[in-house]
Parts: C-alpha cells; structure tokens; sequence
C-alpha cells in the first residue's frame, strides 16, 4: 500500500523549521515578491478575458476545501441564470503539459482527479491546461459567460475579477512561514487582498471579521458498483474501512468517527493514483472513501466500496453578496 506523504513536522506543530528550510524559505519569499512586482510594473504580463473570471484558491500548501466550493459556487452560478465553465490546471495528471477537455467519464490518469469530480458532480464544461489564460478562452468560445479558475490563486497572468480565499478552520496557516519552512504559498498579508475568504471547518464564532463560515456536509454513501445509495448513519456502530488521499485525511476520518462510525484509518498522498492491492485490507469490511478517491477506484470498486459525497454550506447572505458582486460586473450576456 502506498503511503501518505505527511506534511514536514514543523509547518502546523511548535518544532521549529531546520535553519536550512529557513534559508530556502527566504529565498523564495523574495523571488515571490519581486514576481509580483513584476506584474504589477507590467513587465510581466497579464491577460483579460472578455468574461468575468472568479478565481477560488487557497495560501498554504495543500487542500483547504477548494473543490467543494467550486462545485457549489458553479451551482449557485447556474441558478442565477449564467453558463459557467471550470479552469483547472488538473494537478497531479500524467499528461500535464496537455491541454484537454473533461468530462464525467475522463480518465482521471489523464484528467486530474478533482477536474473529473467537478465535471461529475456539476455537468459544466472543464477545461484542464497549466495556461489558464488559454483555458479560459475555450471555455469562453465554448458559449461560456463566466469563468471559474480552481486553485488559481497564484496565477497572476490570467486576470480575475473576484478571488475567493479558502482557509482551513483548523489549521490555519499553519506556523506562519513561506515554503517551505512552513506551508505557505505566499504570506498571510495576501488573504487581505482577496475578495472573499471562507473558513472552512471553524468552531462556532472562530471565523475573524471578514470572513465567512463554510461546513462540508456529507451525503449518503453511492456503492462505487452500482445500486441503490445508503444512509451515512446506516453505518453507525459498525467498523469500516476509511481511505483519503486529499490534502487532510483527518478531515474525511473525524466526520465519519463524529457519526458513531468506526473508522480504521487508511491516508493516502494526495492525488495518489490507486490500484485494486491499496484497497485489500485483509478482510470485508465496508470500505468508505471521499468522492475524490471513489473517482479513480470505479474501475475495481466491488460492492463493499462505497463513495461519500460531500457539498459545501455557507451562509445565504455570503451567496447574496457574491451574486450582487458578480451581476455588478455587467458582463452578463
């Protein structure tokens, strides 16, 4: 079984970063500052697209409940009368320097996990390519009207209207430092920049001012096989089998123990590309997994394997205002 990669001891724990993660740490948070300068100055340039763009991202290394959001957002999106289309850049694909559609039935090898998942869950057209300027203009000629760039955060030559910062309730930023003597992708100050910032898991009222409250919801358990869903609680005081390989396994295991279900834990890197021998645990337990790994198992899913979808909840008022701000816009066709 492939095991997870965790994360360096020191970037959410009170060690301190070895002094040479500290230097390379300093090394990169001055080419990231002058990047930045540079396309301020104009020398380096950026793009407009004749559509809004809406960019969701996050600053440290690693997930934050990105994807839940951007499926909710297209939904939202759609509801209020627009077309929008999904820009990704697919990490984690074999083909990464290929630009391609996706759909529900790519192969995730060459699609990117959570492009697949985002074209599944939301039917909008995707679009996965590491220029995002160019990914926004097909989607756009596709009949597009306006663009959602997931995990785009940093990347500053596509242009963007709204940026949304996802933050995780629990880790935060971690120790406060860039990479990668701590998590960070660029430094904390940056958040303030943002448009929008979502706190994803907080305990009650531990959101900071300006920001917005987001719970992941999970839905019932979908057999990977085929058949009828099942309730979460159905599995309540049984045990399973519990896979993650998404930015915090942990997540994905305390909802499932927090539903009186006993989880035997199994974390894997995220993006990890799975084989059936990962999920031969010895015996026949239900084996339960995030819909980001169900979509790269469906191949050699059994009827013991089962996918927990999850749909990202914030307030009303949140999607009041992000709707005012988008139809302030004026680009609606």
């Amino acid at each position: 079984m492939s095991k997870r990669r965790d994360t360096p001891g020191w970037w959410f724990g009170g060690r301190k970063p070895p002094l040479l993660s500290q230097a390379l740490s300093a090394i990169y948070g001055r080419a990231i500052a002058l990047r930045r300068a540079l396309y301020r100055k104009g020398v380096l340039r950026s793009t407009r697209v004749d559509r809004p763009v809406l960019v969701v991202g996050n600053l440290i290394a690693g997930g934050s409940g990105k994807t839940p959001l951007t499926i909710a957002l297209v939904e939202r999106l759609r509801a209020a009368g627009w077309n929008p289309g999904v820009a990704s850049r697919g990490y984690g694909r074999d083909d990464a320097g290929k630009a391609r559609w996706v759909d529900a039935a790519t192969e995730p090898r060459i699609g990117g996990d959570e492009p697949v998942l985002v074209a599944m869950r939301t039917g909008a057209r995707v679009r996965v390519d590491a220029d995002r300027v160019a990914a926004a203009k097909a989607l756009i000629a596709e009949g597009c009207d306006i663009v959602v760039c997931d995990d785009g955060l940093q990347h500053y030559r596509l242009q963007r209207d709204i940026e949304i910062e996802v933050i995780d309730g629990q880790r935060r930023y971690g120790n406060g430092r860039l990479l990668p003597a701590g998590p960070l992708r660029e430094p904390v100050e940056r958040g303030a920049l943002c448009d929008f910032r979502v706190v994803n898991g907080a305990t009650e009222g531990a959101q900071g001012f300006g920001e917005w409250p987001m719970r992941l919801q999970p839905g019932p358990a979908l057999p990977l096989a085929g058949g009828r869903p099942k309730p979460l609680a159905s599995f309540t005081g049984q045990r399973v089998h519990a896979v993650a390989g998404i930015g915090d396994p942990e997540r994905f295991f305390s909802m499932l123990r927090g539903l009186g279900i006993g989880v035997v834990p199994h974390a894997f890197a995220d993006h990890h590309h799975y084989t059936a021998g990962d999920l031969d645990f010895g015996n026949d337990l239900p084996v339960l997994m995030t819909e980001k790994d169900a979509v790269k198992c469906k191949a050699f899913a059994a009827a013991r394997h089962f996918s927990v979808g999850i749909d990202a909840q914030l307030p009303e008022a949140f999607w009041i205002a992000l709707l005012d701000r988008v139809a302030a816009l004026g680009d609606k066709p």
